[in-house]
C-alpha cells in the first residue's frame, strides 16, 4: 500500500459513472408474465422512460424519445404509468397529458393539452375502456384542485376527465375492484399522508350515456370510511379478488398490515415492522396482491429491509432472500418481480422464480463492476440522544491500494436526508462510493423524524424541527470522532432539500461541524411557509408551528437570520427552476454570508428543478463538492478538478 493522506486517494470511481454509466431504476409493474419498469437516465437530461420484459428474454422501450414517463402532482409525482391486459397508460411531463400505448401502436393522448390539468396514479382498466387517475387543477388563481377523475381510455376527454371524488385536499391510490368497489386515500390540511389520512369505499357506477356525448359518466354511492382519522396513517389500499380490502395502517405505532371485510378490520402480522414508508410519492408499490390469500410484499425492520410471501388467512410472513431490500414490488399468478437493492453492487430489475424463490437479474442500474476491495459497505451505528437512540450508517474510506499516514483519521461527511420525513436505508450507492474510494468517511444520519422505526420515532421531529434533526446529527459526527473513526477537526454536514436546511441550521446553531454543503437547501422557514406548493403548504404546521402565528418561532430556526453564527465555510448549489425551494433560499443565504465577510460559494444550474437531473449537472455539482472539501479541509484531489469561486477563503 502506499501512504497517501486521506482525501488525496485516486479512485476508480468517476463523475461519469454517476451519470452517463448510470440510470435509476424504479416502479416496477408485473402484467401477466411481462415484468415493467421504469428507467431515469441523467445523459438524456434525467429523462424517465418505460421498459419492458417479456418471456421471450426480449427487453422493449415501450417510450422513446422525446416522452417523458413523469408527472408533477403535488411536485413529486408518482404513478406516472399502469399497465393491465397488454395495455399501457402513462404521463408525459413535457406536456403533461396522458398517453395509451396498445400493442403494436405508438403512443397516442388520450387528455387535451396544457400543463394546467396534471395527472398520476393511474390504474387502466380495459375491459371498462376506463382510466382512473389522481389529477390536479391548476387552471385557477388560488390553490390546485385535487380529485380524483375517470378518464375514457378512447379520448379525447376534452373536459379533463370527469370528477368522481372530490372535496378533500388530497387524494390517491385510487383503487376499482373486480366487483366495482373504488376504495381510495385522502386526506386534508394541515395533515400530510404520514401524520392522518382516511381510507374510503364506494360503488362505482357506470351511467347510461350522456345526452351529447360520446362516452359513459360515473357517478359514487354508498360511500364510507373504512379506517383512519386523527392521528393515524392509513395507505396502500388494495382488492383482493374475491372482494377483500387489504391496506397499511400505523395505528399501533408501525405501518403494518389490515384486511377489510363485511364492515371487520383484521390485523394481519403485527409486528414492529413497517410494510410501506413515507408516501411522498404516488403510486409506490410496497405490496401486491397475488391472490386471495397471498401477497408479496417488503418491509423493514431494525433499519434492515427485507421481502417475503404473507399469507392473509394465517398471518405467516416467509422471507425471500433477496441480497437486501425492495424499492418496490410486483406480481401476479405468473409472474413476480422488485427493484432489488444490495449492499455492495448496484440496483437491480430482478424476477422472482415462483418456484425455486431466486432471483435472476433482468436489469442492473450501472454494469460498472468494481473491485470488492474498494466497496465501502454500511455498519449499523447508534448513539444516544435526550429522546433516546438515534440509528445511522457508517461508511468508512476503503480501498486495496492506498492507506493513510499513520495517526491520522478521515474526513467526515455527516450526510442529512431530505424530507424530513424520510429515510435512509443502507444499500449500495455510486455516490457514497465516490467519497469513501478517495479516502472520506460517511455517516448517513436517519435522525429522529425519520421513517422506519415506527411512528413515535417519527413524531420525535414534531413541533422540533431544526433541533431534534440538528442536535442527532451533531452528537453523531461527535460519535464517530471518539470513537476513532473521523477527525473531529474535519467534519463536514451535507444535504438536501429538508436536510439542506438542517445542513445550513447545523452551521449557525452548533459549532461541531467544520464545513457545510447544502443542495437546494431551505434557509429561510417564513420563505418555505409562503411561497412552497401545496403538497407541503402546511406541512411546517406540525414540524415548527402554524404559520404566520408562530412567525418568531420560523424567525428564530431560519439559518438566514443566524448567519452570524456560522463559523464555517458554506457551499450552496441550487436549481434555478427549483418550484420547491425556490432559488431566492440560497441566494439570501449567500448574501446574508458573503456581506459578512465569511467563506461562501454559491452554484446555480439552469434548467433544474428540485433535486439535480441532467448529466452535466451532477457532474458539476460533485466535482464542486470535492473541490470545496479539498480547499477547506486541507487535502489536494487526486481528481484533475475545475475550480469554483469560494469567496472569502483565506489562502
Amino acid at each position: 500500500m502506499v501512504d497517501t493522506p486521506y482525501g488525496s486517494w485516486p479512485s476508480p470511481v468517476t463523475t461519469e459513472m454517476l451519470t452517463s454509466a448510470s440510470v435509476g431504476l424504479g416502479s416496477p409493474a408485473v402484467d401477466g408474465t411481462d415484468i415493467y419498469w421504469t428507467e431515469s437516465r441523467p445523459d438524456q437530461g434525467g429523462r424517465v422512460s418505460l421498459w419492458r420484459h417479456s418471456a421471450d428474454q426480449t427487453r422493449t422501450e415501450l417510450t422513446p424519445h422525446p416522452f417523458n414517463v413523469r408527472s408533477r402532482v403535488h411536485e413529486y409525482g408518482g404513478g406516472a404509468y399502469a399497465v393491465s391486459d397488454t395495455v399501457v397508460v402513462f404521463s408525459h411531463l413535457d406536456d403533461g397529458r396522458v398517453y395509451v400505448v396498445e400493442p403494436g401502436a405508438e403512443p397516442r393522448p388520450v387528455t387535451p393539452p396544457g400543463q394546467a390539468l396534471r395527472y398520476a396514479d393511474l390504474r387502466v382498466h380495459p375491459e371498462q375502456n376506463l382510466v382512473l387517475a389522481v389529477r390536479e387543477d391548476h387552471t385557477g388563481d388560488e390553490e390546485a384542485v385535487n380529485t380524483i377523475v375517470a378518464l375514457n381510455l378512447a379520448g379525447p376527454n376534452d373536459d379533463g376527465g370527469q370528477v368522481v371524488c372530490s372535496g378533500a385536499d388530497f387524494y390517491s391510490t385510487p383503487e376499482l375492484s373486480s366487483q366495482g368497489d373504488l376504495a381510495w386515500v385522502e386526506w386534508n390540511h394541515p395533515d400530510m399522508p404520514w401524520d392522518a389520512t382516511r381510507i374510503k369505499v364506494a360503488r362505482l357506477h357506470r351511467d347510461a350515456l350522456h345526452r351529447g356525448t360520446e362516452r359513459d359518466g360515473f357517478t359514487v354511492n354508498d360511500v364510507e370510511t373504512v379506517a383512519g382519522g386523527a392521528a393515524e396513517s392509513v395507505l396502500q389500499p388494495r382488492w383482493t379478488p374475491s372482494g377483500t380490502l387489504v391496506f397499511v395502517s400505523d395505528a399501533t405505532g408501525w405501518w403494518n398490515l389490515y384486511t377489510w371485510s363485511d364492515g371487520e378490520i383484521r390485523g394481519v402480522n403485527q409486528a414492529e415492522a413497517e410494510f410501506c414508508g413515507p408516501q411522498w410519492q404516488l403510486g409506490e408499490q410496497p405490496y401486491v396482491v397475488v391472490d386471495d390469500d397471498t401477497l408479496l410484499c417488503s418491509w423493514s425492520s431494525n433499519g434492515a429491509a427485507s421481502v417475503g410471501w404473507l399469507s392473509l388467512a394465517s398471518s405467516e410472513l416467509s422471507p425471500i432472500p433477496a441480497g437486501a431490500g425492495t424499492v418496490g414490488v410486483a406480481a401476479s399468478i405468473s409472474a413476480a418481480a422488485a427493484v432489488v437493492t444490495f449492499p455492495d453492487r448496484p440496483v437491480a430489475v430482478s424476477q422472482l422464480d415462483l418456484d425455486s424463490g431466486t432471483w435472476t437479474v433482468l436489469r442492473r442500474s450501472s454494469d460498472i463492476a468494481l473491485d470488492p476491495g474498494i466497496v465501502s459497505v454500511a455498519r449499523p451505528v447508534s448513539w444516544s440522544s435526550p429522546a433516546g437512540p438515534v440509528f445511522g450508517w457508517y461508511y468508512p474510506p476503503t480501498t486495496p491500494d492506498y492507506a493513510a499516514p499513520p495517526g491520522t483519521l478521515p474526513p467526515l461527511i455527516t450526510s442529512t436526508h431530505g424530507g424530513p420525513t424520510s429515510y435512509s436505508p443502507a444499500r449500495f450507492s455510486l455516490e457514497v462510493q465516490y467519497w469513501t474510494s478517495r479516502g472520506l468517511a460517511v455517516l448517513d444520519v436517519n435522525y429522529g423524524g425519520s421513517t422506519g422505526h415506527g411512528r413515535a420515532y417519527r413524531e420525535r421531529l414534531k413541533g422540533s424541527w431544526g433541533i431534534v434533526d440538528v442536535e442527532d446529527c451533531a452528537r453523531g459526527a461527535q460519535a464517530m470522532a471518539e470513537q476513532g473513526l473521523a477527525d473531529p477537526a474535519r467534519l463536514c454536514i451535507v444535504g438536501s432539500s429538508a436536510g439542506g436546511y438542517t445542513t445550513l441550521r447545523a452551521l449557525t446553531a452548533t459549532d461541531v461541524f467544520t464545513a457545510g454543503i447544502s443542495r437546494y437547501g431551505v434557509g429561510d422557514l417564513e420563505a418555505l411557509a409562503r411561497d412552497t406548493h401545496k403538497f407541503e403548504a402546511r406541512y411546517l404546521d406540525s414540524l415548527v408551528g402554524p404559520y404566520p402565528e408562530a412567525a418568531e418561532v420560523y424567525r428564530a430556526r431560519s439559518p438566514v437570520h443566524h448567519v452570524t453564527n456560522l463559523k464555517a465555510p458554506i457551499l450552496l448549489l441550487q436549481g434555478a427552476d427549483d418550484a420547491v425551494v425556490p432559488p431566492n433560499q440560497a441566494e439570501a443565504m449567500a448574501a446574508a454570508a458573503r456581506a459578512l465577510g465569511l467563506p461562501v460559494a454559491l452554484l446555480i444550474f439552469p434548467g433544474e428543478g428540485h433535486g439535480f437531473r441532467r448529466a452535466e449537472t451532477i457532474r458539476a455539482a460533485m466535482q464542486a463538492q470535492l473541490y470545496f472539501l479539498g480547499r477547506v479541509f486541507g487535502f489536494t484531489p487526486a481528481d484533475d478538478l475545475p475550480a469554483i469561486p469560494i469567496e472569502n477563503l483565506p489562502d
